[in-house]
C-alpha cells in the first residue's frame, strides 16, 4: 500500500512519496528555481584519430583501421550509429595531428605517404599525409551523417622541437590556411578549428610557452577571419587541446580574451590502460568525487580570466594508451563515462569529446565489426534526453548512488540520470522537488541531513487524483548476466543489438506511475524523464 503527501506551488511541486519495498531507500532533493550552468545543445562529442594499425601498447595493437586516413567511410554501421544522434559533435584529431602535412595543388611531395613506425621520430612515427581525395571523402560522409566537424590542426609546423621537448618559433600556417581555403571552396562546414594537441603545460612529448601558444592563437584567429571573409557563422578558434595547468591556462587564457572562442582540454583521470584497477577507481564514488577538481579548477580559472572563452573537453578516453580491452569497452565504463558527463556539465562545461568514436580500447564502436560498446548507447540516450540546461541535485542517502539532473531535451519536464555503483542492495529513490532551495553546485554529492518541509495535514491539498494519471519514461541499463565486463548493453532487460541492415536498435522506455519511487537496481544505471515536472528553471 502507498500513501503520499504533495504540495503544489505555482511552476513546481514538493513531493515525498512513501512505499513499503524491499532495498534501501534515498531521496534526492532538486532545485527547480534556476539552472546552475548550461552545456551546448550537442555537448555529447567522440573523436576521430590519426592512428596507424601500428600503433601498439603494452603488446596490444587495437587500432588496425580506424583512422581518418582507412576507417571505411562506406560500413552500415559506422554511418547508421552517427546519423542516430543528428548531429553527433565530432573532434578530427590526436597526437599525431602534429605530424600531419595538407596536400595541397602545390604541393610537391607525394600523398600517399602513411605514417610509418619509427620510435626516434617524435611521438614514434614518421611526418603523415591527408591527401585532398581524402579529405572530400569524409567531407561528404560527415554531410550525409549530419555529424557537426572540428578539426586539429598541426601545430608543430615551422617549430623546432629541442631534446627537452621544448617547441621554439612561430606558428607557419602556410599549409593549413591551404587546407582551410579549399576548405571553404569546396563549401565544406567545419563548426571549429583547433590548434595543436597536448602542447601545453608540460606537453606529451612537446611542449609550448603559453605566450607562444597565445601568438600562434592570434595567427589562427587572423587566418579564418581572412579566409571566411564575408561567411557567417565562423568557425570556433579552440585551443589548446592539452592537459590542464592552472598556471599555464591562466596566462594563456588573458593573452587570448579576443581571440578564443573555447579553451579545450584533455582527461584520462583513471590512469594507464594496464593498470589492475581501473574497475576499482571507476566504483569507487571518492575517485568520481576527485576527478571532478580539475573542471572545477578550470571553470575557476576562466571565470577570473578576461576571456570569453567556454570549456570544453576535447578528448577524454578515461585510461590512457588506448584504454584496456573488456574495461574501457564494457559495460563498466558506462559509470564512468555518464559521471563525467555529469559532473563536467555542471561546472559550466559545454562540449565533451569521448575518445574515441572508433579505435583503440575504448572506442564507443567496436574497432573491427563497427557494432555499438555499451557506451555508444549511454552516449545516445544523454544526447537524446539530457538538455542543455543543469540543474542543482544532491542525494540523501548512500554514496553509491551518483545523481544528476538537467531540463529535458526538446520536451517539457526533468531528465534524471541515477547510478548504483553498489552490487547488492536495490536503492527506492524518492523526489524532492521545491523552486526555494539554492544548492550549492559545487557539492554535488553531498549527504548531509537535509531538513524537509512537508506535513501530512497537508495533504487535503494533494490533487493525488490528477498525480496518479501522470507517468515517467524509465530507462535501466544493466550488463549482460549482470556481467560488468559484457560489451553487451541491456536496455530494461532487453539486448541492444543492430540488426540485419546496420540499424540501430530503438531505445523505447519503461513507463510507470509517478507516486513510485525510481528503483535503481544494483551496478545499474537509470534515466528517467519526468514530462510533468514544470520547473521554472526550464522554462525560464
Amino acid at each position: 500500500m502507498q500513501k503520499g503527501v504533495c504540495l503544489w506551488v505555482v511552476l513546481v511541486s514538493f513531493c515525498f512519496i512513501f512505499v513499503d519495498s524491499r532495498g534501501e531507500n534515498g531521496r534526492l532533493l532538486i532545485d527547480g528555481k534556476s539552472r546552475i550552468a548550461e552545456t551546448d545543445n550537442d555537448f555529447v562529442c567522440a573523436t576521430m584519430d590519426w592512428w596507424p594499425p601500428e600503433k601498439c601498447d603494452y603488446g596490444t595493437c587495437s587500432w588496425d583501421h580506424s583512422s581518418l586516413l582507412n576507417v571505411d567511410l562506406k560500413n552500415k554501421i559506422f554511418k547508421n550509429a552517427i546519423s542516430a544522434f543528428s548531429p553527433l559533435k565530432i573532434r578530427l584529431g590526436g597526437t599525431l595531428q602534429d605530424k600531419v602535412i595538407y596536400q595541397t595543388k602545390n604541393h610537391q611531395e607525394p600523398c600517399n605517404n602513411p605514417f610509418l613506425k619509427n620510435t626516434s621520430e617524435l611521438f614514434g612515427f614518421t611526418k603523415g599525409c591527408l591527401s585532398l581525395s581524402r579529405w572530400d571523402d569524409l567531407n561528404r560522409f560527415f554531410q550525409d551523417t549530419r555529424a557537426v566537424v572540428t578539426f586539429g590542426l598541426n601545430a608543430l609546423v615551422g617549430k623546432t622541437v629541442l631534446a627537452d621537448g621544448s617547441a621554439f618559433g612561430a606558428w607557419d600556417s602556410t599549409n593549413a590556411e591551404a587546407l582551410m581555403r579549399y576548405t571553404v571552396k569546396k563549401n565544406y562546414t567545419i563548426y571549429g578549428w583547433e590548434l595543436g594537441n597536448e602542447l601545453s603545460g608540460n606537453g606529451i612529448g612537446a611542449r609550448i610557452s603559453a605566450s607562444q601558444y597565445a601568438h600562434d592563437t592570434l595567427t589562427l584567429y587572423k587566418m579564418v577571419h581572412r579566409v571566411y571573409k564575408g561567411i557567417e557563422p565562423k568557425p570556433l578558434i579552440i585551443a589548446p587541446g592539452g592537459f590542464f595547468n592552472p598556471k599555464w591556462f591562466t596566462k594563456f587564457l588573458n593573452k587570448t580574451s579576443r581571440t578564443l572562442n573555447a579553451v579545450s582540454h584533455h582527461i584520462y583521470s583513471l590512469g594507464s590502460g594496464m593498470d589492475g584497477n581501473l574497475t576499482a577507481r571507476i566504483l569507487d564514488p571518492s575517485y568520481l568525487d576527485d576527478a571532478g577538481k580539475i573542471f572545477k579548477q578550470l571553470e575557476s580559472t576562466i571565470n577570473a580570466s578576461s576571456s570569453s572563452a567556454s570549456g570544453w573537453v576535447s578528448e577524454a578516453g578515461g585510461a590512457y594508451n588506448s584504454g584496456q580491452n573488456l574495461v574501457t569497452n564494457a559495460f563498466v565504463f558506462s559509470f564512468w563515462y555518464l559521471d563525467q558527463l555529469g559532473m563536467s556539465s555542471i561546472y559550466d562545461t559545454k562540449t565533451y569529446c569521448r575518445q574515441s568514436l572508433i579505435g583503440g580500447n575504448y572506442g564507443l564502436l567496436n574497432t573491427t565489426t563497427f557494432e555499438p560498446n555499451p557506451d555508444y548507447y549511454s552516449a545516445l540516450l544523454w544526447h537524446r534526453l539530457m538538455g542543455k540546461k543543469v540543474l542543482s541535485t544532491r542525494f540523501l542517502g548512500t554514496k553509491k548512488i551518483r545523481a544528476y539532473v538537467h531540463c529535458a531535451k526538446e520536451s517539457k519536464g526533468v531528465t534524471i540520470l541515477l547510478m548504483n555503483l553498489g552490487n547488492s542492495t536495490t536503492v527506492n529513490v524518492k523526489l524532492s522537488v521545491n523552486s526555494i532551495w539554492r544548492l550549492h553546485k559545487h557539492r554535488p554529492h553531498t549527504h548531509h541531513q537535509h531538513k524537509t518541509m512537508h506535513s501530512d495535514s497537508e495533504s487535503k491539498h494533494t490533487k493525488m487524483g490528477v498525480i496518479r494519471k501522470r507517468t515517467r519514461a524509465e530507462y535501466h541499463l544493466t550488463a549482460k548476466d549482470g556481467n560488468l565486463h559484457s560489451k553487451v548493453m541491456m536496455l530494461n532487460g532487453k539486448e541492444l543489438r543492430v540488426n540485419s541492415y546496420g540499424e540501430i536498435p530503438s531505445l523505447r522506455p519503461l513507463y510507470v506511475n509517478s507516486l513510485k519511487p525510481i528503483s535503481v537496481h544494483p551496478h545499474s544505471i537509470v534515466f528517467a524523464h519526468i514530462p510533468h515536472f514544470a520547473l521554472y528553471a526550464c522554462n525560464s
